[in-house]
């Protein structure tokens, strides 16, 4: 049985929104045809769960070519990079997630080998000279959701950079619709689009809900999903209408007495200021909730006050 997982992307054609960087992996994949070349190296950059690991692989299908693919953080050392490289064959699509995870030592040691499309080991030849070995003419892609932690040098030699962005509603409610029908579930039209709004832009939220939803349908004994599995879900994941889970809720309690600074919300909610900033806030200064003063306080905007004055299941 097939699984939500099981369903990807294989043509830029099923790609739903990110039309900016579609048209740029489009032209790049004509001209690398028309040149008989390998695509471009390439930088992806975005917000977690926005789909640049799924562009990665749709790039080597319509390139028809090998994909290796392999997160940042399990590249240890020299030799973990050597063996991905040296794996690697002409055209071929190297992919490396969270690539600001690398060691600063193998940033270097990569753009040095895609400069000289060559790796420089450690053992020397009886003359002193250090030994080398070719590399084929690979692709790279990096993904990363902050670029400004790879080295300037690496980020140069990627001559495509593709910037991804949070999903509009009706994008997510387009991808959630054929996720459904490509596993013939059953779900109430109306359910579709307020599985949208809960997915705060990120396609693997929305469909992470919709899993949930099934799950609480099935759970009962039913095969429809309805308003009511939707709600039942959000009651188990602690989740209001737009998707808020349980520290921002309470984050928003908190503005909502009066404006705070980030180290006096931290404090009050038992987090790092750092993870508040990265992780709680960015969502609701996106979506108009809450902003930030002169002074570097937090306070609830208009329809922050809204938000709070509802009840949201």
């Amino acid at each position: 049985m097939l699984d939500l997982s099981d369903l990807t992307p294989t043509s830029l054609r099923h790609i739903v929104g990110q039309r900016s960087v579609v048209e740029q992996v489009l032209v790049g994949v004509e001209a690398a045809f028309a040149d008989n070349k390998k695509f471009d190296h390439s930088l992806l950059v975005g917000p977690p769960g926005v789909g640049k690991t799924a562009l990665a692989k749709v790039i080597a299908d319509e390139m028809a070519t090998e994909f290796t693919g392999i997160l940042g953080q399990s590249l240890k050392n020299r030799g973990d990079l050597n063996a991905i490289l040296l794996d690697a064959s002409d055209k071929s699509i190297v992919f490396i997630d969270e690539a600001h995870e690398l060691d600063r030592r193998l940033q270097t040691a990569l753009y040095l080998a895609l400069d000289q499309r060559k790796l420089s080991l450690s053992s020397c030849r009886k003359d002193g000279v250090p030994s080398s070995v070719p590399l084929a003419d690979f692709t790279l892609l990096l993904a990363s959701t902050d670029e400004y932690c790879l080295l300037q040098p690496l980020r140069d030699r990627m001559k495509l950079v593709l910037r991804f962005d949070f999903y509009a509603v009706e994008d997510l409610t387009v991808i959630v619709r054929h996720r459904i029908r490509s596993l013939a579930w059953w779900v109430e039209e109306d359910v579709i689009p307020l599985i949208a709004e809960r997915a705060r832009g990120t396609p693997r939220v929305a469909l992470r809900l919709l899993q949930s939803c099934r799950r609480v349908c099935r759970s009962e004994g039913e095969s429809v999903v309805t308003r009511k599995h939707l709600q039942r879900a959000c009651e188990l994941e602690q989740l209001d209408c737009l998707g808020l889970g349980p520290t921002e809720q309470r984050y928003l309690h908190l503005v909502g007495q009066g404006s705070n600074r980030l180290n006096v919300l931290a404090s009050i909610l038992g987090l790092p200021p750092r993870t508040v900033s990265l992780v709680t806030e960015p969502f609701l200064i996106r979506a108009g909730l809450v902003v930030k003063d002169d002074e570097g306080k937090r306070r609830l905007t208009p329809s922050g006050r809204e938000h709070l004055s509802k009840s949201c299941p």
